[in-house]
């Protein structure tokens, strides 16, 4: 797994067990609830649908949804949120940058890990588009060796090959985004939408909750 992704993708890992990739020198990360992810993915279209709408790479890493955008956007995520007048409000919305580290994700193919099951049903769809026109086939749909059930990071949408991963990533249209890729302003502010409408749905669904259990 550490061959491919240094050696095919050209995205430069970190010693040891599991394999992490370093961010802030090919991407970076936004990290968001899976559940807001999905909603969010849905609101900005299939990938492919649009030469400005192309399968950028995402992950699920337990409960978590992973977004690789341009190196740099984390960076620029604080004064985004501050523009788009989400800054006030608590979201459930990180970023890891420059001298981060994240989990590289199983690879779907022969011998390692599947992750459809760990997608969901909510994601199936995106899973099974993920393999068209990728660098890699299509998740398995068992998990094999468990990895994925104990949480392990698996691609819901891999890294394309042809013509470099990265010309696929969200970045600002004004600081070198280009037409094959998402604008990153957009990217976070339908992210920030959904962030906030999955917090308030969770907080109006635990009252219920606990009355329902009394």
């Amino acid at each position: 797994m550490r061959w491919y992704y240094e050696s095919v993708l050209g995205w430069p890992t970190a010693p040891g067990t599991p394999v992490r990739l370093r961010t802030g020198v090919r991407f970076d990360v936004l990290d968001v609830p899976v559940q807001a992810g999905h909603a969010a993915l849905r609101r900005l279209g299939p990938p492919g649908a649009t030469p400005r709408r192309p399968g950028f790479p995402v992950a699920l890493r337990g409960g978590r949804m992973l977004l690789l955008v341009a190196a740099g956007g984390a960076e620029e995520l604080p004064g985004l949120l501050e523009w788009l007048e989400w800054g006030s409000l608590p979201l459930d919305l990180t970023a890891v940058g420059a001298g981060g580290l994240v989990e590289a994700p199983l690879l779907p193919a022969t011998g390692a890990t599947g992750a459809a099951g760990s997608a969901g049903a909510a994601g199936s769809a995106d899973v099974g588009r993920a393999g068209r026109g990728s660098a890699l086939p299509p998740p398995r749909p068992r998990d094999h060796d468990g990895r994925a059930r104990r949480g392990a990071a698996v691609w819901l949408r891999p890294p394309e090959q042809e013509g470099g991963a990265e010309t696929s990533l969200p970045a600002l249209s004004a600081v070198g985004g280009t037409a094959a890729a998402p604008d990153l302003a957009r990217l976070v502010h339908t992210l920030a939408t959904e962030c906030h409408r999955f917090r308030l749905s969770s907080r109006c669904a635990s009252p219920r909750l606990a009355r329902a259990t009394r």
